[in-house]
């Protein structure tokens, strides 16, 4: 079974500087931005991530009960 997890990435995210903005990525995946504003710093993050209180989270799905044999069986008919 899948299941949908937050997952803190701050450590993984890099930045690269450009004109009142910072590019966002984890690994070579753009996953944003941050824009510089008079108003502070705002993020314009892909779909699958946010940000709260300094910090950068993404949403993932994890297999939960990995030793299971099965998965994803027809419960109709009984096939797996």
């Amino acid at each position: 079974m899948l299941e949908q997890k937050r997952l803190d990435i701050t450590d993984r995210v890099v930045g690269k500087f450009g004109q009142d903005q910072v590019e966002l990525y984890v690994g070579e995946e753009s996953i944003g931005r941050m824009l510089f504003t008079g108003q502070g710093n705002q993020y314009d993050l892909k779909p699958g991530y946010e940000q709260e209180e300094n910090k950068i989270f993404h949403y993932a799905d994890i297999t939960t009960n990995p030793d299971q044999k099965y998965t994803d069986c027809d419960q109709e008919d009984g096939w797996c």
